[in-house]
């Protein structure tokens, strides 16, 4: 039922993902979709039934519902303590919309509603409503400020969209918001030229291997061994479940036996970027992880070689710019990454900027361009959602296994 989808994240002032709102390709204008029963168990049959859980990661999911799905469709099987319903039309302006949002209501889903202008003058209608969403992009900032007190007295929640931008999520927060949707997360606080850390250069030295056709364990084996935490780090994600449901594994000689020196290399790949940054947001790091699986998948699906891992490194480090607050042709001058990487990252190599414009598509449900690079790289529609899906709950995976070790997102002061 929920094989072709995108997610978007809704954050909260503190950068911690709140929710995804989820866009449905086969419903219009993202809403949630109408299958009959044999569309429905086709899709399971193809697609293994993929869940509203493997989607959010188990995080809350907006979902908007065309109004007659509302009035006589609503799927009793969607659970209130997950789910918020986002309306697509006024309540008021629409027959049997109202008597049925009071019914969802009574089930115990909150609501949500698009005033992209803030121009209701609707009171009446607050006391349904649990959740206003406002189109920043749509919307001066002037006219936000004027009318935001109403919204704030009348106890209600407000989701600032399309917050695209660092200073968007600073201002939108100056002025009230609760929550923020878009990606301005992974997007540079401030492009600053600067060297990197040195407490950072043992993460810079495992980059720089792990990239490279060679691998020479030795020299990988005292690089972490010189940073505790990282040999810590190490034995402690590759006995999570997530990674390794079988063995105990007690040193990197011992995962590499075990592992494989591709999937090693993949797996020293994520211990330097979540040890890259200090004070980011997990989500960017979430996001990177769905890229990489992603970019793996499809460099395996076009037959391109597999060591180093040159897909799963570019999606790896594709927002490399969001981490570190410098430009992608700054970073990679302090990084000792492979020519190839290095090119990649940088836009110059066709096939993966064909991966980039893909992953974009996926991540903002543009339909249109999923369709387009569907034929460039000859691979069906259908097989493409499969792979993203597939990248998103290997990432949800991962992300679980991650988040104690990994430093909350500091929050600078405006």
């Amino acid at each position: 039922m929920f094989a072709f989808v995108a997610r978007e994240p809704i954050l909260d002032k503190s950068k911690h993902v709140f929710a995804y709102e989820l866009l449905f390709r086969d419903g219009k204008a993202g809403t949630y979709p109408e299958h009959n029963i044999d569309t429905s168990k086709k899709i399971a049959e193809q697609f293994h039934g993929l869940g509203l859980d493997d989607i959010s990661g188990e995080k809350t999911s907006f979902i908007s519902f065309a109004s007659d799905t509302l009035i006589s469709r609503f799927p009793t099987s969607l659970n209130p303590e997950s789910v918020i319903v986002e309306l697509t039309d006024n309540p008021y302006t629409q027959t049997g919309l109202l008597e049925a949002c009071n019914h969802i209501k009574q089930m115990g889903f909150k609501l949500a509603i698009d005033d992209p202008m803030m121009l209701s003058e609707r009171h009446n209608l607050l006391p349904l409503i649990d959740i206003i969403k406002v189109d920043v992009t749509k919307t001066r900032f002037e006219t936000i400020e004027k009318h935001i007190p109403k919204y704030l007295d009348s106890n209600v929640t407000l989701v600032a969209e399309q917050v695209n931008s660092q200073d968007h999520f600073a201002t939108c927060k100056e002025l009230g918001f609760d929550f923020f949707q878009g990606y301005f997360f992974a997007q540079p606080e401030a492009r600053i030229v600067r060297q990197l850390p040195a407490s950072k250069i043992n993460i810079v030295d495992l980059m720089g291997e792990i990239s490279s056709d060679s691998f020479d364990i030795n020299r990988i084996s005292q690089i972490i061994e010189r940073d505790a935490s990282l040999s810590y780090l190490l034995l402690k994600f590759i006995n999570n479940p997530t990674i390794n449901k079988r063995y105990k594994i007690t040193s990197l000689k011992h995962a590499l036996n075990y592992m494989g020196e591709v999937e090693i290399k993949k797996f020293i790949a994520l211990l330097s970027l979540t040890n890259l940054s200090d004070d980011k947001p997990l989500e960017i790091v979430h996001m990177s992880l769905v890229r990489a699986k992603f970019f793996d998948l499809l460099s395996q699906r076009r037959g391109l070689k597999a060591n180093p891992p040159i897909g799963f490194l570019v999606g790896l480090f594709s927002l490399l710019e969001g981490l570190l607050d410098q430009s992608m042709s700054d970073i990679v001058k302090q990084l000792p990454l492979s020519d190839e990487l290095n090119n990649a990252l940088l836009g110059k190599n066709a096939e993966f900027a064909n991966y980039m414009v893909l992953v974009r598509a996926f991540e903002s449900a543009l339909w249109m361009n999923v369709i387009k690079q569907a034929k460039i790289l000859d691979i069906e529609q259908k097989q493409l959602h499969a792979l993203y899906n597939q990248a998103i709950i290997w990432g949800n995976g991962v992300r679980s296994a991650i988040t104690e070790h990994y430093p909350q997102a500091t929050v600078k002061a405006q």
